[in-house]
């Protein structure tokens, strides 16, 4: 009898394992029973497609889910308009500053190992950040300058949490864009034969925008954070990225250069042109950066810019922290380093000329950043350059993204907006 017991005991735990796992998958779900009003949730394929015929953008990819059951998933548009290809949810588009939470998740699996504390300086691991400097003078004749030592050293957590005053090359101050342009650093979309290493390094020897700690400057924190994670781990960053978290998961479609077979399901990029109309991205929109760099075979892993991916892939990433950081049956983070990333590490500063905060890797919705659009405080949140957004309500468990293919993105407050009819679509 204790011997049938063991058994029947055995059994009930196994099934509870592989239910639990499956229920924190996604699945198709129904908007009723996760608590949406469809009739609401129309009211997006509308905006949509008012956006579309307006000529504003030529075509997106919408996705929400809720409790890991998928309520709502459209495409919309032109994916291709000049090859008359339509937008399906399968493809594939330029993620650029999502990669930034991947890389950050990647450190943290790092952390969880005891590969470092987030406090230990970055030179400790990249000897190039020794002795830092912030810049004093600047020259904009011939972008020569003069600095002052840095008060302290760079952390990781400063890295984490963009408050190390590394600057952005080619998007941030004109100032260190000379800076940065004069010495050969880009901002990740590279389509040349470059090395993340030979990037960092020189990066390490610049100066800093302001002193550590400082203040929040968007920046190339996480590539550098990316060729920690290669030197930590003896893996390129898109070995590390594959290995540890993309086959996990099951997250297929996502790469730093995709396959040739999947090229075609590659959205182009558009931007407006003088008159304000939407033209395909050419090679003066915006002068050192080539749109096609995911379909070449390149050596450049941008930990905060370079990955494609679809809309279902990265979905399947916010899940799994939604999860406290499992998901398919792998553990790729505990709870507590979960709630460490997406808790203000930032105490009084702001972020950018928002109300809310930011974790390790994420901004984080405060009280007072609710009230801006409904998003629940402590949804976790950040977007790309070329018009995709996600966010995660650990609350409410949602799970959101929307992605377009615009730089610049006159119209991003279509992003917003859908925000908004996400909260307000929910009874």
């Amino acid at each position: 009898m204790k011997q049938k017991s063991s058994s029947l005991l055995l059994l009930f735990t196994l099934f509870t394992i592989i239910t639990f796992a499956q229920n924190n998958n996604l699945q198709p779900g129904i908007a009723v029973a996760e608590k949406f009003s469809p009739e609401r949730l129309q009211r997006i394929d509308k905006l949509v497609q008012q956006y579309i015929d307006s000529g504003w953008i030529k075509g997106a990819d919408a996705f929400i889910a809720r409790n890991g059951k998928i309520v709502y998933n459209k495409a919309f548009g032109m994916a291709d308009a000049e090859k008359n290809v339509p937008m399906k949810t399968d493809a594939i588009f330029r993620i650029a500053s999502q990669t930034k939470a991947i890389t950050s998740v990647a450190v943290m699996m790092l952390f969880e190992e005891g590969k470092f504390l987030l406090d230990d300086p970055i030179s400790k691991y990249i000897p190039s950040f020794a002795h830092p400097k912030v810049l004093a003078e600047f020259n904009p004749k011939d972008s020569t300058y003069t600095t002052i030592a840095a008060k302290r050293e760079i952390t990781i957590r400063d890295l984490l949490t963009h408050t190390s005053g590394i600057d952005y090359a080619q998007i941030g101050s004109d100032k260190m864009k000379a800076i940065y342009t004069k010495a050969g650093i880009y901002a990740g979309f590279v389509s040349d034969k470059l090395l993340l290493a030979d990037a960092v390094n020189k990066l390490g020897t610049l100066p800093l925008v302001h002193q550590p700690g400082e203040k929040f400057t968007y920046g190339l924190n996480v590539d550098v954070l990316g060729y920690l994670v290669e030197k930590l781990s003896g893996r390129s960053l898109d070995q590390f990225f594959k290995e540890r978290i993309f086959e996990p998961l099951g997250m297929n479609d996502t790469y730093f250069y995709l396959p040739k077979e999947k090229y075609g399901r590659l959205a182009a990029v558009y931007a407006p042109d003088k008159q304000q109309h939407l033209a395909r991205w050419n090679v003066s929109t915006f002068p050192g950066v080539s749109i096609d760099y995911p379909m070449v075979s390149g050596t450049y892993y941008s930990g905060g810019a370079g990955l494609s991916s679809t809309i279902k892939d990265y979905a399947i990433f916010l899940q799994m922290l939604l999860n406290n950081g499992e998901y398919n049956g792998h553990r790729l983070l505990a709870r507590h380093t979960v709630e460490l990333m997406t808790s203000n590490q930032i105490g009084n500063l702001m972020v950018l000329t928002t109300e809310n905060k930011f974790g390790l890797g994420f901004e984080v919705v405060t009280k007072a950043g609710q009230a801006k659009l409904g998003q629940t405080e402590g949804s976790f949140s950040w977007g790309g350059a070329f018009g995709t957004i996600y966010w995660a309500d650990p609350k409410e468990r949602l799970v959101c993204l929307f992605f377009v293919q615009e730089f610049p993105y006159p119209h991003r407050e279509l992003n917003d907006k859908f925000i908004a009819m996400v909260y307000s679509a929910i009874n």
